[in-house]
């Protein structure tokens, strides 16, 4: 439903009587869902054009652009990956600068919103064909920017900003577990139906499977008999980690404070943590530990080296970073989001839900109808996308673009496998920072899951459950 009202608001870009025919079509919907998708858009079509910049067809063009006319006057001689096979990465760096420029200016403007009384409402809330217009121009400009030390200047705060999203990124994946459980254990016992128990047990067994495999699979290629012990101490630990927080999540004392806490939600982390300890590893500059290191530098030439290489675990890491951004900008916080503190990145359940069958709110004398960018109306004088922010805000506005603003360096990290600029790695596919960066996280993650499972043990006098 948010979806389609956010596509009513996209229609407003293109004049009053598109967006009124379309929010005559649009069922309701709140007006905090539907800015929220219509930024998620905006980050997703982002994305889209940064990825066709990394298309081989638009190589040539892009080497004809301002930042790479002059790249003999900055390159370092010794500087292997010139603009010619780098121009993508580059390009990449630019367009994802004005978005996160964008969404860290909305976040800066939108600091201490308390509702959408605020004279800042309007620009948080509408103006979508001026914010376009104003990302677009910026990235057109961005192409003028010279390159010296820009690329090695901004890979830094792509680095800083990824880490901290994939941080972000760990919360939302231990919500969704916590979320998942609750949802199908408390409709296994309201219903105890032998279909929930057994969609319960098999998705768990599918994702302890799926874990099982994926660490065979890592021992196999990303290990040697007599080398590579960084490695096999990542997935061993790693393996151990997994298995020590699956049983805390079965104590008695855990199942006493959480009663829907169980196998569920571990086997859903732990198969996250798989992907992101293959995430690390592959990121490994050893190339001998690193089957598609090896498959590269065995080309023979630069310039198969220094490929613009778009791999299966970038892809990977966008489709869960998808997933996650709209998970964030569709989910209203749970209970398991008070454990995790998630409750700022997702909307709180304020305001009751209009749907057909509860038009009671029409009539109420509390309740204000909200006009759409255009300012029509559908029938009977009520607004499509209606305000449930008039008395506070649904989730922080200024954290939400501040997330979005590190989603959008995460990307750009991501789409440029945490690339270096005038680096003296041999190719663009890795990179030790890159490495670390993962395995941490993934650490990390484990330990936001097992602080969500024993945080109501621990902290006796708080309140977890309401």
């Amino acid at each position: 439903m948010g979806l389609v009202c956010s596509t009513a608001q996209l229609a407003c870009l293109c004049g009053s009587t598109a967006c009124s025919f379309c929010c005559s079509q649009c069922p309701t919907c709140r007006n905090s869902t539907s800015t929220r998708i219509m930024y998620a858009l905006m980050l997703l079509l982002g994305t889209i054009a940064a990825c066709i910049t990394l298309s081989s067809g638009l190589q040539d063009t892009l080497k004809k652009v301002p930042f790479c006319t002059n790249s003999s006057n900055y390159v370092p001689s010794t500087y292997t990956v010139d603009c010619q096979s780098a121009v993508g990465y580059l390009a990449v760096y630019r367009l994802c600068f004005i978005l996160s420029l964008f969404f860290i200016l909305m976040s800066v403007i939108m600091i201490r919103v308390k509702s959408s009384k605020d004279p800042r409402a309007p620009i948080q809330n509408g103006f979508w064909a001026i914010k376009y217009l104003l990302v677009i121009g910026g990235m057109i400009g961005a192409f003028f920017i010279p390159e010296k030390s820009f690329g090695s200047t901004w890979m830094y705060f792509g680095m800083i900003g990824g880490f901290l999203f994939i941080l972000i990124q760990l919360i939302l994946i231990v919500d969704f577990a916590h979320s998942w459980a609750d949802a199908w254990v408390g409709n296994y016992n309201d219903t105890e139906s032998k279909g929930w128990y057994a969609a319960l047990l098999g998705a768990t067994f599918l994702n302890y499977a799926l874990a099982i495999a994926g660490i065979v699979l890592l021992f196999i290629h990303f290990t040697t008999p007599n080398d590579c012990a960084l490695n096999k101490f990542f997935i061993s630990f790693n393996l151990i980690l997994c298995i020590i927080t699956s049983a805390i999540s079965i104590l008695p004392i855990v199942q006493e404070k959480l009663a829907n806490s169980g196998l569920l939600q571990s086997s859903v982390v732990s198969l996250y943590v798989i992907y992101l300890t293959w995430s690390g590893v592959a990121n490994s500059p050893d190339a001998t530990c690193n089957p598609g290191m090896l498959g590269i530098i065995g080309a023979g030439d630069v310039p198969s080296q220094n490929k613009v290489a778009f791999d299966k675990e970038s892809i990977i890491g966008l489709i869960i970073w998808m997933c996650c951004v709209l998970y964030s900008s569709l989910r209203t916080a749970s209970k398991s989001a008070r454990i995790t503190m998630s409750d700022n990145v997702m909307a709180k359940d304020n305001g009751a839900v209009r749907n057909q069958a509860d038009q009671s709110l029409v009539g109420n004398e509390d309740y204000v109808p909200v006009e759409g960018p255009s300012g029509d109306h559908a029938e009977g004088g009520t607004a499509k996308v209606w305000d449930n922010e008039d008395d506070s805000v649904a989730y922080s506005w200024s954290f939400f673009h501040l997330m979005f603003a590190l989603a959008t360096l995460y990307v750009m990290m991501t789409l440029t496998n945490w690339y270096k600029p005038n680096s003296s790695l041999d190719t663009l596919n890795s990179n030790a920072a890159s490495m670390w960066v993962k395995i941490i996280s993934s650490w990390m993650c484990l330990g936001l899951y097992t602080w969500s499972l024993v945080a109501p043990v621990v902290l006796k006098d708080r309140e977890f459950s309401t």
